[in-house]
């Protein structure tokens, strides 16, 4: 081949290259000043489950989830995922004492780059509680929408609302309102190099009040990713105010974040908890947790103590 057919070939070659694209409006474009193309186009069908669901945010993969609070205190990463959890609730002795566990299954999915869909209540309870007794707990279903991300400074917020359907069987102290909603915010930060912390706040409202109570609560998380390791050691701490007393039961107690028994004479009070725990990371995508927990102030509601352990699986 002469020098000249090569340099021939090799600008044609070029030119080819790049030729400009056509547009939908049939108007030729350079390839070099084409949009940006949305997440929907990037993620190809094969890159999702059932053709319409996405792999989780990954831009925060050294964050891990909360413990405590389980259906409520929520990760404010867009995931798809699901977690097992179980959980050993010793009750107080005015209450009856003994233990109640439940055994339960969250699923999230990501929809889009910013929604996803959040089912974080499900399971079966088994009582050693005279009071308590087995059966299912009630389910809720609700969106979650990313409001704020900083990749560079790991930070992001997330709004949503949950429903949860009373479905659960009654002698579980489940399915003892018309349902009740949940409305949240829920935001993350990476401190320094090794710790993230976690917040969340939101409301819990009945759809009938006398039947349940009312409750704003405040959960928190601190974690240290020791030596940048895949093992994390954390503390958490929740709040629960309730904002109204019911009628459905002659006693001040609640139910936490487990039950809404529409106590009565607990408008105005709180209980607080905290909790110390470790969670294991051996690949990406898989968190194990274990976490143990206790009321901080005099008033308990059903927890005397809680141990809780979590297995999640991200896709």
């Amino acid at each position: 081949m002469s020098i000249r057919k090569f340099w021939l070939g090799a600008i044609t070659a070029v030119l080819a290259g790049g030729a400009g694209v056509q547009a939908n409006d049939g108007v030729e474009q350079s390839p070099w000043t084409a949009s940006t193309p949305t997440y929907e186009e990037t993620v190809s069908q094969s890159d999702k489950l059932f053709g319409i669901i996405g792999q989780s945010d990954h831009e925060f993969d050294n964050f891990i989830s909360p413990m405590t609070n389980p259906v409520y205190f929520e990760d404010p990463r867009n995931l798809t995922e699901v977690r097992f959890i179980f959980l050993n609730n010793h009750l107080p002795s005015d209450l009856g004492g003994q233990d109640a566990q439940l055994y339960g299954a969250q699923v999230r999915a990501k929809l889009t780059e910013n929604l996803s869909l959040v089912a974080a209540k499900d399971g079966y309870i088994v009582s050693q509680n005279p009071v308590v007794k087995d059966g299912f707990a009630d389910v809720s279903v609700g969106l979650k929408y990313n409001i704020f991300k900083d990749i560079e400074a790991q930070q992001l917020l997330s709004a949503g609302f949950a429903y949860s359907l009373p479905i659960g069987s009654t002698q579980a102290l489940q399915g003892r309102t018309d349902g009740e909603f949940h409305f949240y915010l829920t935001g993350g930060a990476q401190l320094f190099e090794q710790f993230h912390f976690l917040s969340a706040t939101g409301f819990r409202i009945p759809a009938d009040v006398p039947s349940g109570n009312q409750m704003w609560y405040w959960s928190n998380h601190l974690d240290w990713q020791v030596n940048c390791s895949n093992v994390y050691l954390f503390t958490e701490a929740n709040w629960y105010d309730y904002m109204s007393s019911g009628d459905a039961l002659p006693l001040s107690v609640g139910g936490l974040d487990l039950m809404n028994l529409g106590g009565s004479g607990l408008a105005g009070t709180s209980v607080v908890t905290g909790a110390y725990g470790v969670k294991y990371k051996p690949y990406s995508n898989i968190e194990i947790g274990a976490a143990y927990e206790i009321p901080y102030t005099s008033r308990q509601d059903i927890l005397k103590n809680r141990v809780t352990f979590d297995f999640i699986i991200r896709f």
